[in-house]
């Protein structure tokens, strides 16, 4: 009897404490929290013994699935059954893996998860009949729009900012006929907009694309927007606020990050020949092998060895310009070949009288060796006026974010 009355008492003591007086006549009522259910692969986690492991160095699906209770199913059968899904020879090291195993005593194995990547998994199912499926995890795109000065390189100053440095090498590339990035000074300014992939609404997956830009270089902001002139489906051009193509007939260099070294001079001191002489091309500094770009489209007219040139390609682009690029480690092209504009050429070197490896760069026009970077080089074709009307409409919102944005930075 006093037992019963001492439970009886913890109980009403224990009720009480789960409210407490606000005002008179008035009674709060504490909520305690409830834990969420961890989802992962469409299941509810907390329902199974997990395990998290990735695929090591000699692992074999067989090997994997050795230890684990799989009842009356042999490796062979589910190999045999799930064969038109999922490759059991595709699984590569590295790759991560998951078992989803019963919580009782015995953990046997429920099902098999392994992703390929950040993206796509496959489920094996191991309950009473062996089946597999692949699912794709749901993509949700954000739009983002920041500015902010240069502080060292693009892709630093993109990770402080907590973005995708990779995104540097994409701007790079669409300014790569406008603007030379070993120009650019610190503190130059910069806005961007782009529209950021997560995984399941949480992971971050990188930028997707890019909408709007604008550079400030050599004083002037140098303005990129997107746009298809072939509809929805086309191919994306850049063009600034005014419409005129990004896109010129010349890249501004044959290396995609350079690092001029000496430039277009009538008198020079030869490193090697140890007197002074004209040096009628831009040398551009980079690590052996590193890929050499033709400027604009052409054909090779020479491609070769010469005791001062060392491994040399010289590219015909029309009948007023030429271009040479001088001390290639390796001629990639023929003569006679037809070449694209970016299309790489050669890996730079050190052959011939050179001290280390670069490229040399030399240009011309009419028949005379000029200074490629004093030029001002012809364009590509200009948008056709019919579209004028529905970039300019496309493009003046983002014109106004981007703008409004970086005036936030230059208050700062």
């Amino acid at each position: 009897m006093l037992k019963t009355v001492q439970r009886l008492l913890l109980l009403l003591f224990t009720t009480v404490l789960l409210f407490s007086c606000k005002k008179d006549n008035e009674i709060q009522i504490v909520t305690l929290p409830v834990k969420e259910k961890t989802i992962d692969f469409g299941f509810n986690l907390d329902a199974f013994n997990v395990v998290h492991d990735t695929i090591k160095r000699g692992d074999t699906f067989g090997t994997i699935l050795d230890h684990q209770n799989l009842g009356g199913n042999q490796v062979y059968d589910i190999v045999a059954k799930v064969k038109d899904t999922f490759n059991v020879r595709s699984i590569r090291v590295g790759k991560p893996f998951t078992f989803l195993r019963t919580k009782d005593k015995k953990h046997r194995l429920q099902y098999f998860i392994y992703q390929p990547d950040k993206l796509t998994y496959y489920v094996i199912d191991l309950r009473d009949s062996v089946m597999a499926y692949k699912k794709t995890r749901p993509l949700t795109f954000k739009s983002r729009t920041i500015a902010g000065a240069l502080n060292g390189s693009l892709s630093e100053t993109l990770q402080n900012l907590k973005v995708d440095p990779s995104l540097a090498s994409r701007i790079a590339k669409i300014y790569a006929w406008s603007i030379d990035f070993f120009k650019l000074q610190k503190g130059d300014e910069f806005a961007l907009s782009f529209t950021e992939r997560f995984i399941n609404d949480t992971v971050y997956d990188g930028v997707d694309s890019l909408k709007a830009a604008f550079f400030e270089y050599k004083g002037k902001k140098i303005y990129a927007f997107p746009f298809s002139t072939d509809g929805s489906k086309g191919k994306l051009q850049y063009f600034d606020e005014e419409g005129k193509t990004l896109k010129n007939f010349f890249l501004k260099a044959p290396l995609k990050f350079v690092n001029i070294t000496s430039r277009y001079t009538k008198r020079r001191f030869h490193p090697v020949q140890k007197r002074w002489k004209a040096h009628n091309g831009t040398d551009y500094a980079a690590p052996t092998g590193t890929p050499i770009m033709t400027t604009a489209a052409g054909v090779v007219i020479q491609a070769g060895y010469t005791t001062g040139n060392g491994n040399y390609v010289k590219v015909q682009h029309d009948k007023t310009y030429t271009t040479q690029y001088l001390h290639m480690s390796k001629i990639l092209v023929k003569r006679g070949q037809r070449v694209t504009q970016g299309q790489v050429i050669g890996k730079v070197g050190s052959t011939g009288l050179a001290t280390g490896p670069h490229v040399c760069y030399r240009f011309w026009k009419n028949g005379v060796q000029v200074d490629a970077l004093r030029l001002n080089l012809p364009t590509s074709t200009p948008m056709d006026a019919k579209y004028k009307q529905a970039f300019m409409q496309q493009m003046t919102p983002l014109k106004k974010e981007l703008d409004s944005i970086a005036k936030t930075i230059e208050k700062k």
